[in-house]
């Protein structure tokens, strides 16, 4: 088991959030370098959940967002540029956000099974939720009714990987006001549909609750150790 620092940051803007994120991702890469030979670097996962805000990751389309800045303000919404990978997204009240800051050596990852294992702690989280998901070909996330005609996501993957450390992370849609998706093509597709487990279910869901098996199967799956 891999000591790991846990930080629910509640509501949060995402510049805030991801100034954090730096901070943290910094700590790791100095402790690694600093730390003697087989010696054990911090690391840290962060949840919470981010005011209305489109996030574009590196290889994205500004076209996918489908409303001009006027519209957006009058939406309450930013939108921002990160140095993730994927496409468009949006983040908002109602939804938890994900950041592991975490050094993939010591979990003995590659980055494409740490993005395996992050789909799959959200997959077994909506399996202890009643609800069956999986992987979609050719796309990160999670998403219902995978590979049919009414796949839907309910969980966007956007992350960084530098010199083996992660940032960014996940969104998983919980109460979230699936309205904002209409205003963007998310990840950049134009013939998908979005979810949540509000809508899944047909009743606001208890975020706190969700947060919690949501750590528990981080600790089952990337055997990490919360304890203080």
């Amino acid at each position: 088991m891999l000591k790991t620092f846990f930080v629910d940051k509640g509501l949060v803007s995402y510049r805030d959030c991801w100034e954090f994120q730096e901070e943290l991702f910094e700590k790791v890469l100095q402790a690694k370098i600093n730390l003697p030979e087989n010696g054990i670097a911090p690391n840290y996962l962060v949840f919470c959940e981010h005011p209305h805000v489109y996030t574009l990751g590196k290889s994205g389309e500004e076209s996918n967002l489908l409303i001009d800045m006027i519209q957006l303000q009058a939406k309450n919404a930013e939108f921002i540029k990160t140095n993730r990978g994927g496409d468009i997204t949006y983040h908002g009240p109602g939804q938890i956000v994900g950041y592991p800051i975490i050094f993939l050596e010591e979990f003995n990852m590659s980055v494409k099974k740490y993005i395996f294992n992050l789909e799959e702690v959200i997959i077994l989280t909506l399996q202890n939720l009643g609800i069956t998901a999986g992987r979609l070909v050719g796309a990160t996330g999670v998403w219902l009714e995978a590979n049919t005609i009414n796949a839907r996501k309910i969980c966007a993957i956007g992350v960084r990987v530098s010199r083996f450390v992660t940032m960014h992370g996940f969104a998983l849609n919980i109460n979230t006001d699936l309205s904002y998706f209409n205003y963007i093509n998310p990840c950049g597709f134009t013939d998908k549909k979005v979810t949540s487990l509000q809508k899944e279910l047909n009743s606001i869901q208890n975020i706190d609750n969700v947060k919690s098996i949501l750590k528990n199967n981080f600790a089952k799956i990337f055997k990490m150790d919360f304890s203080s």
